[in-house]
């Protein structure tokens, strides 16, 4: 969802708007604009996914300070798990100062003081955590936010970062928008201890999100026909059985969850304003069916009509 777009504001709207736009997606702090007028720019985005919410920009050069005198005012306690995307950005927390490139991470605790800039056009995804939801001490936090390189999760992480950025439009109105958001704490809180070096917090942690990030990653690829559990395995470094293992203890068919979810997206298609141009074959094709016999047959024994009547019957008086 677009938090903010200057390119629609008046030219000297555009530094106050993006001031005011920082400000409702973060916490309290001093923002400043690098540019002013026809040279500053800026596009945020916002998705919720339960108590997750990803939070996008791409703007001019700015700088935002968290001194200790606005802790004082209301904000959520939250840490902010950063993806810089373009232009490199110049971070200080607890005395620590460091550049974050393009492709890497950074963790940001809003609940102490902080300094954050880049200069030139630069962009970021980040992943914002309410500090109930991540369920760790401060003191752990902060120590693997020093440390976040050396966590064998942190490419994994990056991985996520993007892909849910790349389908958030999607993902944000799908009934499982709260799970992923689930699973995805449950990632951020594992990189943090494993890159804490804190084995009791991390083990725990990754191993309870792994079945929630197997069926986040097959709900973004469910279009795709080459979605196999083969595939789905190699990209959580499991062996096949030991992913239908773990399906298995949580009283689920992995084959047959991927079909009903595809079912349930090509009958929602079937009647969508768009859908309803094409072919049931061709809707079939975009929900991972390739073979339209199949999909009907499977569908009829799901919904107890066939994809041709079912979207006769959902036809308005237009039609």
């Amino acid at each position: 969802m677009i938090l903010l777009d200057t390119s629609e504001l008046p030219v000297d709207e555009r530094v106050e708007a993006f001031r005011a736009a920082l400000l409702t997606a973060s916490v309290p702090s001093l923002v400043r604009m690098e540019e002013a007028g026809e040279r500053a720019f800026a596009r945020m985005e916002r998705w919720h996914f339960g108590e997750l919410t990803l939070f996008t920009s791409s703007s001019s050069g700015w700088a935002v300070t968290r001194s200790p005198r606005y802790l004082r005012l209301e904000g959520v306690p939250m840490v902010s798990l950063s993806l810089q995307v373009r232009g490199t950005g110049r971070f200080g927390q607890s005395g620590r100062q460091e550049r974050v490139g393009p492709g890497e991470l950074m963790l940001n605790d809003l609940t102490i003081p902080y300094d954050f800039a880049w200069s030139g056009s630069g962009g970021a995804q980040a992943l914002q955590v309410p500090y109930d939801a991540l369920a760790l001490p401060p003191h752990i936090v902060r120590r693997g936010a020093e440390r976040l390189r050396a966590s064998p999760l942190y490419d994994l992480v990056r991985t996520h970062i993007n892909r849910l950025q790349a389908d958030a439009d999607t993902l944000d109105g799908d009934p499982g928008a709260a799970a992923l958001g689930s699973a995805t704490v449950e990632l951020v809180r594992a990189l943090l201890t494993s890159a804490a070096g804190v084995d009791a917090y991390a083990r725990p942690a990754l191993a309870e999100s792994l079945l929630p990030r197997v069926l986040a990653y097959a709900r973004t690829h469910l279009t795709e026909p080459d979605l196999t559990p083969a595939r789905i395995a190699h990209a959580h470094n499991l062996s096949v059985r030991a992913l239908y293992r773990l399906c298995a203890r949580a009283g689920l068919s992995l084959e047959q969850w991927i079909i009903e979810q595809r079912l349930e997206g090509a009958r929602s298609a079937l009647v969508s304003p768009v859908g309803r141009t094409r072919t049931v074959a061709s809707v079939a094709r975009s929900w991972g069916f390739t073979d339209p016999s199949h999909f009907t047959r499977r569908f009829k024994a799901a919904y107890g009509v066939t994809p041709r009547r079912w979207r006769a019957s959902e036809s308005g008086p237009a039609e």
